[in-house]
Order: C-alpha cells, then structure tokens, then sequence
C-alpha cells in the first residue's frame, strides 16, 4: 500500500504524534508519499525516511498513492478534496484540531488505526459532493464542496436578498445574512449551528439552511439531491462572498450561481470499529447528561 500524507504547519505539541505517524510506517515497510509544502513545514523537526517520495499536486498524487492520509482537523481534510478530485483515492483523517466529524481518529488511536488502514481493515464510505457552476467560473477546476457552499454577506456589509429557486420553479426570497447549502456530510458543519438538521450520509438530499434570517417563520429545507438550485442577490453592497468548504471568494452581485450534485463522490475510509452513529454518540456528547443515569 502507498499510503500519502497531507498536513499544515503544526505547532510542537502535536510534532510528537507526527513523528508517531512515520514511525509506524516505517516499522510495517511503507513507504510515505508526502505533499511538499507539508514536507517544507517538517524540515527539521521530524526524522523523515529517506525513501519518501514527494507530490506536488492532484495528478502526481493519481500516479503515487493509494491511501491519502489527512493529519490535523476536518479543515486539513476538506484541504485535501483538491488534490484527490474525481481520482476516487478514499482518505482518512487523524484529529490533531477539535471536534473532528471528518477526521475522527484521535492522536492516541495513531498505532491501531495505522495497523488497521495497512491490513484492509476498513471500509469505503462514499459521501456526495455539491458542484458550483456561474458564467464567471467561480473557482475554476476546484468549483467543489464536501460540507457546503455558501452565499453570504462581508463583514461590513448589511443583510442580503437572496433569491433562489430550484428546477427554474421559485422557492423564496431569504432575507438573511447568507444561506448555507449543506449535504449529508455538511450536515453537522456550519448548517447545524445554524439550526440545520442531522442528515444521515446516504439519505440523498441537501439542505438549505438561512443564516440569521429577519423572518423567523424561514427554517431548513430538505430537498433531493438530483434538483438543481439557483441563487440571484439582492444587496446594498456590490459584491458578497461564497464559500466552497474553506475556500471563499468575492463576488460581484450580478453573478447568479447554480448548484448541483457532483458528478463524482469522495471515498472517506471509516475503520471497522467505527459507525456514523458513534461518532455521533461520541463527537455531539450524548448520552452525557448525568441526569439520565
């Protein structure tokens, strides 16, 4: 197995558990492919074997790997979605950040999972990706999100119009601070603490999540995903932002924006003794209540 490993600049707390990852592939003969911008952030302070191999971008990681393995958070993973693209290279995360829904290995699980990931001991979950397309070309090739796309006001800006409509028919007019369109995956990102739903992996739809809306009869909606959703805005300002994961951009208030279902799925590998429903059990803390016992 050729197993790539993508990163951010680490602080050195965590550096110990970095060194862990290598040593355990080392020690079961696997050969590291590493992206160079994270290679650059390690020199010097991790022992990195001298047989790795070094990538660069998207089609050079196609050609070397097998594996893609996310160290950090969920947004180091969601950073990995432009390198792995339609290439169907499953990923797995281990959580150096905080809440980790995506990267849900935690640093003291570094040893078993690694052991499990080399012997086959997991399985693929195919998770829906959302699409952007506008007559501008809003972020190029990279016009894909795993959580969610949205639309929302800058910071010194006022509330928005946000006009959207799905398969041409009009759905409302959002008078809000943005609007999130979250999949399944996304679900429990930004559109749940926006009051958003839960929404099972495979359940085959999206949801439509305002943010802070001025009516407070506008909730979630849930809608299959083979529609197509369309957004025009309505603003004082000029221009507004959209977001695909992390990625955001400045948008002049003429664009209208269509989004659709992705034509490709991201592999996201989940280990045989995790279940969706206990890393939600475990990530949301329930069942902790002591006045349940």
């Amino acid at each position: 197995m050729r197993i790539a490993i993508y990163g951010r600049d680490f602080n050195d707390t965590v550096l110990p558990y970095v060194q862990e990852v290598f040593d355990h592939l080392k020690r079961h003969n696997v050969q590291p492919v590493l992206h160079h911008k994270f290679k650059n952030s390690l020199h010097g302070k991790i022992k990195i074997p001298v047989n790795t191999v070094i990538f660069h971008n998207h089609k050079e990681l196609k050609e070397h790997a097998d594996v893609l393995l996310s160290l950090g958070g969920d947004g180091t993973l969601l950073d990995t979605l432009s390198l792995i693209r339609d290439s169907g290279i499953p990923v797995i995360g281990i959580n150096f950040g905080r809440l980790g829904f995506l990267a849900s290995i935690n640093k003291d699980e570094i040893e078993s999972a690694l052991k499990a990931l080399i012997h086959g001991e997991y399985t693929i979950d195919e998770r829906s990706l959302l699409s952007l397309e506008s007559d501008n070309h809003l972020f190029g090739e990279e016009n894909f999100a795993l959580n969610d796309i949205t639309i929302h006001r800058r910071d010194n800006s006022a509330m928005m119009i946000i006009h959207a409509s799905m398969n041409g028919e009009f759905v409302n007019s959002y008078w809000a601070d943005g609007l999130i369109i979250a999949t399944p995956t996304g679900s429990t990102a930004y559109s749940l603490s926006c009051g958003g739903p839960i929404i099972y992996p495979d359940s085959q739809n999206f949801v439509i999540t305002p943010i802070a809306p001025h009516n407070l009869n506008v909730r979630p909606v849930v809608v299959p995903d083979d529609n197509a959703l369309s957004f025009e805005v309505e603003a004082r300002e000029s221009k507004f932002l959209v977001s695909c994961d992390s990625r955001t951009v400045t948008v002049e208030r003429s664009v209208k924006i269509t989004i659709k279902k992705a034509d490709f799925c991201i592999n996201l590998i989940r280990l045989n003794n995790e279940t969706y429903l206990s890393t939600l059990r475990n990530k949301l803390l329930w069942g902790i209540d002591t006045r349940n016992y």
